[in-house]
């Protein structure tokens, strides 16, 4: 697809700002670590009930259709075909929904037989197969009401051609007809997109509106918000306010875009976090800031127009340091500070104003604004939380004050004024 630049430069005069409307109702915030909830340590109902202790109302979870349909099946809407198998998916999800989490569903990954023998990360050389899996899925897990057709296609290493068209017409458009006409109420979300295109893709705002162009069908826009440049950028600043990137800071250039283009359609922010250091020095920001962008990405969220969900990126680090440390505990399953502030997200949104959410279902609905004196922790207010749990706080502290939010028998990441 051509980058359509006449558009482009409308885009980043029109849409560098972010819009007045008023912040979206009943954001849910959830997890997603598709290789710790299969097999992390402990049992599968033990890593699902740690995820209850920390208030995770969602969770995205993927299925690759090049592992479930390794081998090309005779009817292909059918999820009881012989060459389908949903063995690795089934507990999980099963669990999930046991536990009353709400699921988001990823499609991604073409097998060989469906793209002429090359990698998963080709498009089908037709629209029909894809469709069908989608069926196939969509009747397997009738009871899961979200969607989301593809991860960051606007990069190659994820979709190739890396073109919006082509991604509308073989993967998007058949697979929201499939899953509409299987699940009442469903809804679909598009997009999925990175921060970037990198080398060889195609920005998120180009991406929008190259899907626009080829008539897109969707209920929502997927995205994923992460910093471009980690140790300058924060969830509210820092944001480069003249590119085609679209990161938490920016999120506002992407809410209007979509508001322009798919009016009636939401946001949904499937992926996001910041790497620790430790363990990873080079892309890694403090433990201590970890835990206040997880409040600050919260509030981001939260303020946003048009967004419904963010969902954090992981629970435990991965394994390989080259990947991901965004976890909440650490590969030995150490908790970090992100931990506390996950249960007890709290962001300073001006010199004298806090806002903050008790998320975890053991902070009650009542709280403790406390901050540090010395050694001990004295307390500022009394702070009850409205609908969803959220809360603010106005109040004069100087700056290098040091607070957190007590609950119940749970205390927040120590957040320090600035």
């Amino acid at each position: 697809m051509r980058r359509i630049p006449l558009l482009l430069a409308a885009i980043i005069l029109t849409l560098a700002a972010a819009p007045h409307a008023s912040a979206a109702p009943g954001v849910k915030f959830g997890l997603t670590d598709d290789a710790w909830l299969m097999n992390g340590s402990g049992t599968l109902d033990q890593r699902l009930a740690k995820l209850d202790l920390l208030g995770v109302r969602v969770v995205r979870f993927t299925l690759r259709w090049d592992q479930i349909a390794r081998t090309q099946p005779t009817t292909p809407a059918d999820p009881a075909d012989a060459a389908y198998d949903w063995s690795s998916a089934d507990p999980v999800l099963d669990g999930l929904k046991a536990h009353g989490i709400e699921v988001v569903l990823q499609l991604v990954g073409t097998p060989s037989w469906a793209n002429g023998g090359k990698a998963s990360n080709y498009i089908p050389t037709s629209s029909a197969p894809f469709g069908a899996f989608a069926t196939a899925a969509a009747r397997q897990y009738p009871w899961v009401k979200r969607w989301v057709i593809w991860n960051e296609p606007n990069q190659v290493r994820w979709l190739r051609p890396t073109t919006a068209t082509l991604y509308t017409i073989r993967l998007l458009n058949p697979a929201y007809a499939a899953i509409h006409t299987a699940i009442r109420g469903a809804q679909v979300a598009g997009g999925g997109t990175a921060p970037r295109g990198s080398t060889g893709g195609v920005s998120p705002l180009a991406w929008v509106a190259g899907m626009h162009a080829a008539h897109a069908r969707l209920d929502a826009y997927a995205h994923n918000p992460y910093p471009l440049d980690p140790k300058r950028e924060t969830p509210l600043t820092g944001g480069c306010d003249h590119c085609t990137t679209v990161t938490m800071a920016t999120i506002g250039r992407l809410v209007s875009l979509v508001g322009r283009d798919f009016p009636k359609a939401r946001i949904w922010l499937t992926e996001y976090g910041y790497q620790s250091n430790p363990p990873d020095r080079l892309l890694g920001v403090s433990l201590a800031l970890q835990a206040r962008y997880i409040g600050e990405g919260a509030y981001a969220a939260y303020r946003a127009p048009k967004v419904d969900m963010l969902i954090h990126f992981l629970y435990r680090d991965e394994p390989n340091l080259s990947r991901f440390q965004s976890g909440l505990l650490t590969l030995t399953n150490a908790v970090k500070p992100a931990y506390a502030a996950y249960q007890l997200p709290l962001a300073q949104i001006s010199s004298s104003t806090f806002w903050g959410q008790l998320r975890a279902p053991a902070a009650g609905s009542t709280a403790r604004l406390e901050r540090r004196v010395g050694s001990r922790w004295q307390t500022l207010a009394t702070v009850h939380a409205g609908a969803g749990g959220y809360f603010r706080w106005n109040g004069n502290l100087a700056r290098g004050t040091q607070v957190r939010v007590h609950a119940g028998s749970l205390a927040g990441a120590t957040l320090t004024m600035h």
